[in-house]
């Protein structure tokens, strides 16, 4: 198994829209850890591209993260919320879409990788089956003991549990508005919530961002962190200029739908602060009709009106390579678990 054989018990989040390069899973495979690609909002060519790519730029095996197709929103429900946007933003075209899911697996069976992560959702037995003929390993990214009994029944191999600290889009298999009153389980509930019905491997994610927060997570039952905001200063990471400038600052993070229609975690600014409210569950149609006024936020320099997507612990990220980070957070993680063990 793949977590098996890391010298480091460290996994690079596949964090789609530019930040997860092949530079970045080549830096942090060459420190010992795990990486992935994000084939989110790529077409299947680009994808391909990216996976040719990363193998040029690395012998070490890698992973791809894809995201589950979920259902279709009625135009009904984020009519009203447009017409707001559309009076002071330029938008585009509300759309749904697979994200060519089928088409991605096709690719992933015909040019296999190490691991085939999901987010949004979880694959059949079938399509887990498929990619575990070509041998693929199968990691699914859940959020509560429900979805990680719907995943182990899937016959994934481990699962990612994304506490609610966690940075961008929450990866709960439904965006249902009439959850939004129970608060999401923070990473260290999900944990133990996690090792008490399943004996698969999981990886935990959410606001890990030093030494001390990988060995928490490894003494809660993990046999890795994921890493994703931490890795966003990093020079490999494909991170737009003005979100790389945010990270790192004090501002607190809040939990927002106003930029794609789904739940996600990212820096408090004014277009979150005014639109939240309001803002629908349609996703991807929102992602796809903000898309325009994000690209000119970005264009103009504006942190205001771009998804500055991070996790609660944004503030303690460097702007280290993400080789010498990760071989950081690795000395730094057996202190903490010595230090821990000596007490």
């Amino acid at each position: 198994m793949v977590l098996e054989s890391l010298r480091v018990p460290i996994v690079a989040a596949p964090m789609a829209g530019g930040p997860s390069t092949p530079e970045l899973v080549a830096a942090v495979a060459a420190a010992g850890g795990f990486g992935q690609l994000a084939a989110g909002y790529l077409t299947v060519d680009a994808v391909a591209a990216q996976l040719a790519a990363t193998r040029a730029a690395t012998a070490a095996p890698f992973g791809i993260n894809l995201f589950a197709p979920g259902p279709a929103a009625e135009p009904a429900t984020y009519a009203n919320y447009l017409a707001e946007l559309g009076a002071s933003f330029p938008l585009g075209t509300p759309n749904h879409d697979t994200d060519a899911w089928a088409e991605k697996l096709d690719l992933l069976a015909a040019d296999p990788v190490a691991v085939v992560s999901t987010t949004f959702g979880c694959p059949t037995s079938v399509e887990v089956d498929r990619l575990h003929a070509v041998g693929t390993e199968v990691w699914v990214t859940v959020t509560s003991p429900a979805e990680a009994r719907i995943a182990v029944d899937a016959g994934a191999d481990a699962l990612i549990a994304q506490g609610a600290e966690a940075g961008g889009h929450r990866a709960t298999f439904l965006d249902d508005p009439a959850d939004d009153p129970v608060d999401p389980l923070g990473l260290l509930t999900l944990l133990q919530l996690l090792t008490a019905v399943t004996d698969r491997p999981l990886i935990a994610a959410g606001g890990i961002a030093t030494g001390a927060g990988v060995a928490g997570v490894l003494a809660a039952g993990a046999r890795a962190a994921q890493l994703g905001t931490a890795l966003l200063r990093c020079a490999e990471a494909g991170t737009n200029a003005v979100h790389r400038a945010a990270i790192g600052s004090t501002e607190p993070t809040m939990l927002t739908r106003a930029f794609t229609g789904r739940r996600a975690r990212g820096i408090r600014n004014r277009f979150l602060l005014e639109h939240s409210a309001d803002a629908p569950a349609a996703y991807p149609e929102i992602h796809y009709a903000t898309a325009p006024l994000r690209a000119a936020g970005r264009a103009a320099g504006n942190p205001d009106e771009v998804n500055l997507w991070a996790g609660q612990a944004h503030s303690l990220s460097s702007e280290q390579s993400a080789s010498e980070l990760v071989s950081d957070l690795a000395a730094d993680t057996k202190t903490a678990l010595r230090k821990a063990l000596s007490e």
